[in-house]
């Protein structure tokens, strides 16, 4: 399962990436306009920051409603570089685009995805990408993981080449969850991603060895 890192911010993006565990990075209008504020730069440049040190697929969203919008936005988006792969609300007028974009060879992420159906229609329509969301289902009574199991099935059954990106992880225990799903992707806002190798035990573990050490040291 690859693992991409759910944010514009490029401290948080090279701290992750540092680790050597990064496959490419998932942005949204609302990481973008953040950035904007705090740094002053433009949206392009933001995402070429995020090319530079990413080296694998990086999501720019179009903000167009139509898919003639969308299309154009997308062609700019993809001459950013090479890894930009854009990323579109699953809506009518985004498949139009999306079916467009893939025989351009562009490459293409359909957000928002809450249901199987959705799924189907993004891949049917030459989605590079699907990114259902977990966190927002379990927040309205919904099992999200159950989402993503129903959607690897469909998949496997009709041997899409659409490769599925978790989206909306806020606990780390839905990590786990969409590896045993047999999800391609998880996207990860820092906080979450930096929690992964948290545990207590590691942590009393790290102490009592050097607990040892020290007192072996004092000794000597």
């Amino acid at each position: 399962m690859k693992i991409f890192i759910d944010s514009a911010n490029m401290k948080e993006i090279i701290r992750a990436n540092e680790l050597g565990v990064i496959d490419g990075a998932t942005t949204n209008p609302t990481h973008i306009s953040r950035e904007i504020a705090r740094t002053g730069k433009t949206f392009e440049e933001i995402i070429r920051d995020i090319c530079a040190v990413v080296d694998g697929p990086v999501s720019a969203e179009v903000v167009s409603l139509d898919s003639q919008s969308m299309i154009e936005e997308a062609q700019a988006l993809a001459g950013i570089h090479s890894n930009v792969t854009v990323k579109l609300p699953i809506t009518q007028e985004a498949l139009k685009a999306v079916k467009i974009l893939s025989r351009e060879g562009i490459k293409t992420n359909v957000t928002l995805i809450f249901s199987a159906n959705q799924a189907i229609l993004a891949a049917r329509a030459g989605a590079t990408f699907v990114s259902p969301f977990v966190a927002r289902l379990d927040n309205i009574g919904q099992v999200g993981t159950d989402l993503i199991e129903d959607i690897m099935t469909i998949f496997r059954n009709y041997d899409f080449a659409t490769e599925v990106i978790v989206a909306s992880l806020t606990n780390p225990r839905w990590v786990t969850d969409a590896a045993l799903t047999g999800a391609h992707i998880v996207t990860l806002p820092f906080d979450t991603f930096s929690k992964l190798t948290d545990h207590p035990l590691t942590d009393i573990g790290v102490e009592k060895f050097l607990e040892d050490w020290g007192a072996v040291s004092a000794k000597a």
